[in-house]
Parts: C-alpha cells; sequence; structure tokens
C-alpha cells in the first residue's frame, strides 16, 4: 500500500508538470537517494526525488472501537503515517528551487487525495492527507546523515492515515524471465 500510494502521488504531481510546466519527461521518480553501497541511486539529473524517511503508527488508531475491526480476524486495522522527502537534484540550483516550489504549490492546493480527485488511486486506499513538515536545522542535518547523503533543497512532507487490514496482503510476483534465463 505504501508503494501504491507514493506511486500514484509522484505520477499526479508529473502529470500537474506535463500540463501546468509543458514538461515532456517525469520529473519526480521514486528512489533511494543513496544505495545500501554509499552510490548514488539517482540515475541522470534534473529529477524530483520521492524517498520514504519514516514510517509510524498513527496514535489516534490505537483508541480503535470493535465496530472498526476487521470481520476475519476481529483485529483492528493499524493506520499509520510516512514520512517522505522531495528531493530535488538538478544542475541547477534555481531549477531545482523552481520545481521545488511548484511542488509545495500544488500539494498546498490538493492535500486530499481520494478516488474522486485522483482516479488513479489504488482501489486498496480509502484516501490520504498531505501536510508539510517543518524540521530544525539540527534535525534535517540528522536526517541527511541518516539518508547517508549530502543535503540537496527539498522538502519533508507527512501522508496521514494509510490504513492496513491483513486482508490487504498482496502476493509479490517476480518479472517474467526469458527462456534463456531459466536455461542457465
Amino acid at each position: 500500500m505504501i508503494n501504491e500510494a507514493l506511486t500514484c502521488l509522484a505520477e499526479d504531481i508529473n502529470e500537474f508538470f506535463r500540463n501546468r510546466l509543458r514538461e515532456n519527461e517525469d520529473r519526480v521518480i521514486l528512489s533511494a537517494i543513496v544505495n545500501q553501497d554509499g552510490t548514488v541511486a539517482i540515475e541522470g539529473e534534473n529529477k524530483i526525488v520521492l524517498t520514504l524517511v519514516n514510517i509510524e503508527e498513527e496514535p489516534i488508531s490505537k483508541n480503535t472501537s470493535i465496530s472498526n475491526r476487521s470481520a476475519a480476524n476481529n483485529t483492528p486495522p493499524v493506520k499509520i503515517n510516512i514520512y517522505i522527502l522531495f528531493s530535488a537534484y538538478f544542475a541547477k540550483y534555481d531549477v531545482a528551487l523552481h520545481f521545488l516550489d511548484n511542488i509545495i504549490s500544488y500539494l498546498q492546493g490538493k492535500n486530499i487525495f481520494n478516488s474522486a480527485n485522483t482516479p488513479r488511486l489504488d482501489s486498496s486506499i480509502d484516501k490520504f492527507s498531505v501536510e508539510m513538515v517543518s524540521m530544525g536545522t539540527e534535525k534535517l542535518n540528522n536526517l541527511w546523515a541518516t539518508l547517508g547523503a549530502k543535503y540537496m533543497p527539498s522538502v519533508l512532507y507527512k501522508i496521514r492515515m494509510l490504513s492496513f487490514h491483513s486482508s490487504h496482503v498482496k502476493e509479490l510476483r517476480p518479472p517474467i524471465s526469458s527462456a534463456v534465463d531459466e536455461a542457465s
């Protein structure tokens, strides 16, 4: 469900860039900033990198009533919040700031995502909201150190209230390999 929400968000912003800014290529990509081996994970430049930086349980969900329990095993759904970072990886600093400005403006105008205003939203997601998170310099420094990357112009958002039920478990199927791969 996290992947579906973030993929939908990236696609939605890319569509906005195509329509309003006449961009021909996708600027927002869902990616880590740095690979596990410390190398840069982003291919090419001039991208906005959308990265998951934290997952937390929504404290309000602990007070879930019995009426919200899943029929399958009588357990309540868990509601989570996720923190995402939009980082501007551009050759020109002013262009990076331009794209961040547009993301902030867009998410200020559309901070609720549901099936009515976002048809591409996965059917397993009822809705989610997006709100900007302010960080002090020390926390920002800690975040970038934790990511293992050099600072880039960026903005942090919180996606609120994704709801997980045990019935949401989906099979992950590997890509179909060619007959040559199977023979070796």
